[in-house]
């Protein structure tokens, strides 16, 4: 199995914003025993190619998949690459962005909303076009997108919760991106707030699946 299909395999992204380097790991663990093991660190939390790095290191060997997210620019995109990310999100089209991150032989995920930005991106070689905001034109937005561009894989990422994530599958994503409905802000890790975590991930990732059984059923 390549990168490309252990990432979509659960078909959830969490997305980890803000978190102290201290409760990441206790995160990333009730996260994969709920079935998520795809974690976005955006950019602007601090610290955060620490957290990547760190994250990199220690679960080295038990198949989670450690990414970038809100990446601006290329020279981001490779501090995050040599930190040990392996995918690059993006909230935007960035050709360079897209160009770096595809030199290291990772994966490509930039944030467009119009059929022009997504098919622009998809031709600079993004692997995957995140449609975000996604809650603004909800699941019809991609069930339209897809009528006339349906070899491009797109994903779902804005305003997602477990009870419209299905719908984005079966408009057409191939996963979707979740972050406070998935990973809550909180100060201190704690067993209760694993549990949380774990219980919010087995919820997503039933809702998805249970989607993609209507799919391609």
């Amino acid at each position: 199995m390549n990168l490309f299909e252990r990432m979509t395999e659960s078909g959830v992204v969490a997305v980890i914003r803000g978190s102290k380097p201290e409760n990441i790991l206790s995160i990333a663990r009730a996260l994969k025993k709920g079935g998520v093991n795809t974690l976005e660190i955006t950019v602007e939390t601090p610290g955060a190619m620490t957290i990547i790095e760190k994250l990199a290191t220690e679960l080295q060997g038990e198949d989670v998949i450690i990414g970038a997210g809100t990446v601006l620019d290329a020279e981001t995109a490779r501090a995050a690459i040599l930190s040990g990310a392996q995918f690059i999100f993006s909230p935007t089209v960035n050709t360079e962005t897209i160009k770096m991150t595809k030199r290291y032989g990772m994966l490509s995920i930039p944030g467009a909303f119009t059929p022009t930005e997504i098919l622009h991106a998809y031709e600079h070689g993004a692997d995957v076009i995140k449609v975000f905001p996604a809650n603004t034109g909800g699941p019809s937005h991609i069930k339209n997108i897809k009528g006339p561009l349906p070899h491009i894989p797109m994903m779902a990422t804005g305003g997602i919760d477990v009870n419209n994530a299905g719908d984005y599958i079966r408009a057409g994503a191939i996963g979707i991106g979740a972050g406070s409905t998935l990973v809550p802000s909180f100060e201190e890790a704690t067993a209760a707030i694993s549990e949380r975590i774990t219980a919010n991930a087995l919820g997503f990732v039933e809702a998805v699946s249970k989607a993609r059984e209507k799919v391609y059923s």
